[in-house]
């Protein structure tokens, strides 16, 4: 209840700071302020996605219907079956969409197989990789498009309710906006949106282990070696959705985000007393582990360089 209520007095000052400013150019300012309660909005339908918080799915599905494609314009039925996808084999390559080849090269395999632009990338995609964060929050709404355009089941009230979100806030925009305003209003808006976003998610597996499929390690390994958890306390916690307790979420996904810190020193002296690298840092290392792999995996290796997700995963 303490984050229902938080974000919606967020929401209501956000609101009331864009009405009081006008036709501005200070409203960039609210633009980068609503990015970054959208993420707060999206941490909100990731637990309802996770069924942390009604009893029922039911209900926590009509939570994140409305939390996700009304509050954010995403897809809720796509994103949950991504993110289940990922949750049952995290990092690895064919089954978790989060390492699929894309933009990004996750696997020297992947890097080599780049072509034209997309090469060139490869070879440097430790440094473009928070650049293109910015462009996060459009891939995100392109995809949700794209599957919903392919689906058939629940697209009526998914379509229904992004609808409503983007034709709402085009409305309120340029009811105070110029459209030029607008325009560069919403520009900010999203890219704040994905790269905070992105910034939140990717502590929590790059650079970690990357799974053998012909490996089949236990579940136990199997979502520990891929996680790494952040150091910091609340304040962390908040900035991260409790997401910087990755672990314990992999290890017990409905658990209520709440809870996560007071299950961590029952899972960290379990993989202790069972010889599992349990790895947590704080969150500067891990984009710099992060970065560091990216660098690592290259369409065309240096010689005599040897690195691997493991060796990065490994206190």
């Amino acid at each position: 209840m303490p984050r229902f209520v938080a974000l919606a007095v967020a929401a209501i000052a956000g609101l009331a700071g864009f009405l009081r400013l006008g036709d501005s150019w200070w409203q960039l300012a609210i633009g980068a302020y609503s990015g970054l309660l959208f993420t707060q909005i999206g941490f909100l339908g990731h637990d309802a996605g996770h069924q942390q918080v009604f009893r029922g799915r039911r209900w926590n599905d009509r939570l994140g219907l409305v939390l996700s494609n009304l509050g954010v314009g995403l897809s809720y039925g796509w994103w949950v079956d991504k993110h289940n996808r990922h949750h049952r084999s995290p990092n690895e390559v064919g089954r978790d969409p989060d390492v699929e080849r894309n933009v990004l090269a996750w696997t020297e395999q992947q890097a080599r197989s780049q072509r034209g632009l997309l090469r060139i990338i490869a070879r440097h995609q430790d440094l473009v990789f928070f650049p293109l964060l910015l462009l996060e929050g459009w891939n995100l709404h392109v995809g949700s498009i794209r599957v919903l355009r392919q689906r058939t089941r629940g697209r009526l009230i998914e379509a229904l309710l992004l609808t409503v979100h983007t034709a709402g806030g085009v409305a309120l925009l340029l009811a105070v906006l110029s459209p030029v305003r607008a325009l560069v209003f919403v520009v900010v808006q999203q890219s704040a949106f994905g790269l905070y976003l992105g910034s939140t998610f990717a502590p929590n597996h790059k650079g970690m282990q990357i799974i053998d499929p012909a490996a089949r390690p236990d579940f136990l390994r199997r979502q520990v070696l891929t996680s790494r958890n952040l150091t910091g306390g609340r304040l962390t916690s908040v900035a991260f959705g409790g997401l910087n307790y990755q672990i314990e979420h992999h290890l017990f996904p409905s658990m209520p985000s709440r809870n996560l810190a007071r299950c961590r020193p029952l899972v960290k002296a379990f993989c202790e007393a069972h010889d599992v690298p349990y790895t947590e840092t704080h969150v500067l290392d891990s984009y710099r582990r992060s970065l560091r792999y990216l660098r690592s995996v290259r369409p065309d290796p240096r010689p005599g360089a040897s690195f691997s997700a493991e060796s990065c995963g490994s206190d």
